[in-house]
């Protein structure tokens, strides 16, 4: 590689990876401003406008040729800027929800905001990752951040023993992914995706390629929460903080299935996974929603939704077609928004004091009545969740089902309508609950806190429930998405 031009072409790879930056400079500047202002009420505001900057740069190249900066390490524009809207548009709207969540329970702390900043700043390199050396690195800037918001309410012993069993199954997964690098590197002698990909057209799938591309799946599908690398899921979920739970839940999704999708598309096409997706498929979707149906907290229940949520994304995945990983896309963008709203619902109805993780379902009996704004945004959630149409969660499922089954997978899409006619009871049981059971009818406490909703809280849930409901009866994005796999497309014209 000639870096001799390095500072020549490193003006122009700053404007175009100008989000990217932009949020790196904010959460140092976040850090720093709390260093000399401790808990400073602009770094909310700081956070905010810098995600709602970054979120309209990208939208200004969502439909340009994609391109590449810093050598061919990263991605610009087109499918990047897809993924780099989805995860900023759930740190934005989890920056909205957590102000007054953690206030409330004590921990308003300002370097949560730049946390956030860094750890969307890793989401954002993993997404947009040519390479798989910058995979490794967004990974773990991605990581180390959700590490330190999982144990962010220091005293309590749940949310700490979340924050031990997150670090030490990540770095478990993380030596997997690296093993998977070393070996790729030794098979192709390259870590940039097309060069992998045109050694293996030119020399085929060594031994050494099989096994690095396995153990570089196994990486990936534990970010992913897929069966069986999904038991760090439910207790990490249940002991973070709720709001930030509903963007460790989404965001990191929506980056590694987006690292993993250009895996799949351009240094491994057509090399035989079709059988192994399926395989994880199968399972992630039966075991996550048998096993939610036994919850009776609500967010260790939304825990294993989400593993179930993956497996649906993975039907896509496992067509190995175009339609089939630009219907993953879109998924992802609608999973993003029901979870977010969902989480943010439950962060509003905690009264534990230990955030939410001991009180049950059944506490909430009647809830809907009582704030009626939470339990009506709560159902567009829940409904979408389950698949019902006309929300996004039905289109989502049909836009990963559809290619499945024109890739022969009829069995696969057979299991995972099933599985979601399965989730439909412990989603609706939730709104039976909150509009259908008294406070004599349950067998345990319920609590009379008020739930006073904050103003900003209220306009989240209503543009989430609204967007649900945009995302259902118009296609048009969909079509968006499928565009970067077209044959004049963003990715086709990725050196």
């Amino acid at each position: 590689m000639d870096l001799s031009t390095a500072y020549d072409l490193l003006g122009a790879d700053l404007v175009a990876t100008k989000s990217l930056v932009l949020l790196t400079v904010l959460g140092l500047v976040a850090i720093v401003v709390d260093a000399f202002s401790n808990d400073h009420k602009s770094l909310p505001w700081m956070a905010g406008l810098g995600l709602a900057a970054g979120i309209a740069f990208e939208a200004l190249t969502l439909f340009q040729p994609s391109g590449t900066a810093f050598y061919g390490m990263l991605r610009v524009g087109g499918y990047a800027a897809y993924l780099n809207i989805v995860i900023m548009a759930a740190a934005l709207l989890t920056i909205i929800l957590s102000v007054p969540y953690l206030k409330r329970i004590r921990h308003n702390y300002g370097e949560v905001h730049a946390i956030v900043l860094f750890a969307t700043v890793g989401m954002m390199v993993l997404a947009a990752s040519n390479n798989l050396v910058s995979s490794f690195v967004g990974l773990e800037t991605m990581s180390i951040p959700l590490y330190i918001l999982t144990g962010l309410v220091r005293d309590d012993e749940g949310a700490i023993e979340s924050a031990l069993k997150y670090f030490l199954l990540g770095a478990f997964a993380t030596g997997f992914f690296l093993y998977g690098i070393a070996l790729l590197y030794g098979a192709t002698g390259s870590m940039y995706l097309p060069e992998i990909a045109a050694h293996v057209a030119a020399n085929g799938p060594s031994v050494l390629f099989v096994a690095g591309s396995a153990l570089l799946l196994i990486g990936f599908l534990f970010k992913v929460s897929a069966v069986p690398f999904h038991m760090w899921t439910p207790d990490v979920y249940q002991g973070a903080p709720t709001t930030l739970t509903g963007f460790m839940s989404t965001a990191s999704k929506a980056a590694a299935f987006g690292a993993l999708i250009l895996v799949l598309y351009i240094a491994m096409p057509g090399q035989g996974w079709t059988e192994a997706l399926s395989v994880i498929a199968l399972l992630t979707m039966v075991l996550g929603n048998i096993v939610a149906l036994a919850q009776a907290n609500v967010k260790r229940m939304l825990a294993y939704s989400s593993v179930a949520h993956a497996g649906y994304v993975l039907v896509g995945l496992a067509s190995g077609s175009t339609d089939g990983y630009s219907g993953a896309l879109f998924y992802l963008l609608v999973y993003t928004v029901m979870n977010i709203g969902a989480f943010g619902v439950m962060s509003v109805l905690e009264w534990d004091e230990r955030g939410g993780r001991e009180q049950t379902l059944e506490s909430l009996a009647g809830v809907g009545y009582r704030r009626p704004l939470l339990g009506w945004t709560m159902a567009f959630f829940l409904f979408s969740l389950s698949g019902f149409p006309p929300l996004g969660g039905f289109l989502g499922k049909y836009a990963v089902f559809a290619p499945a089954v024109e890739a022969g997978l009829t069995w696969l899409v057979i299991v995972g309508v099933l599985a979601s006619a399965v989730s439909a009871y412990y989603y609706l049981r939730v709104l039976v609950v909150f509009f259908m059971k008294t406070a004599d009818e349950v067998r345990v406490p319920v609590s009379d806190a008020p739930f006073e909703v904050p103003r900003s809280t209220a306009v989240v849930l209503v543009l989430c429930a609204a967007a649900l409901l945009v995302l259902g009866v118009s296609p048009q994005l969909l079509e968006v998405t499928a565009r970067f796999f077209s044959s004049t497309g963003a990715l086709a014209l990725i050196p």
